[in-house]
């Protein structure tokens, strides 16, 4: 099986999960993070959205301060940091991690079908649709409801633990000499 390496010093590594809507993308994600965790590795996620989103409601301070002109809005509290920024272009996964994430091991996208990190897609036969991915797109595996022989590993899309490892196996973590942390 071949590890993957990232280029560069300190790169964190991004592992796209992808698949047509209502595949169950965002619900693989949620299981695959704990098992990542538990393994000791920290997470991050980037999730993208062709139709936008609004974290900040009208009326809030940090919407006033955007409407206001602020190009960029962070808010923080006790626990929670967010940023919100006026980009002004479509960002890719590179610069997201590159400008955004920091003190991980993991990155996992969801949303960015076409992009050049390596994809787990998840596919569901009921839907009856073909697959988004090849091994040419980077495809490095499929978390299906059937077993299916496309050149890369096949695993059951209930197999969190199982997509965990085949994760952890590909993509080396750097020894850094500290202590992982989750918090």
């Amino acid at each position: 099986m071949q590890r993957y390496k990232t280029s560069g010093e300190n790169i964190i590594p991004v592992v796209s999960i992808v698949g047509k809507s209502g595949t169950g993308k965002t619900t693989l994600i949620e299981k695959v993070i704990p098992e990542l965790i538990r393994k000791g590795w920290r997470v991050a996620t980037i999730k993208h959205s062709h139709r936008g989103f609004d974290v900040d409601r009208e009326g809030k301070d940090s919407w006033r301060h955007r409407k206001a002109g602020a190009r960029i809005t962070v808010m923080a509290s006790l626990n929670q940091v967010a940023l919100v920024e006026n980009a002004g272009r479509d960002l890719g996964i590179g610069e997201l991690r590159n400008r955004y994430i920091h003190d991980v091991d993991i990155i996992l996208s969801e949303g960015f079908k076409g992009n050049e990190f390596p994809k787990i897609e998840v596919f569901r036969s009921i839907l009856k649709r073909e697959m988004l991915c090849s091994k040419e797109d980077n495809l490095i595996a499929v978390a299906s409801d059937e077993p299916m022989e496309i050149g890369v590993p096949c695993l059951n899309i209930d197999d969190a633990e199982g997509i965990a490892n085949l994760i952890i196996n590909l993509f080396p973590r750097p020894v850094t000499g500290e202590k992982q942390s989750n918090v």
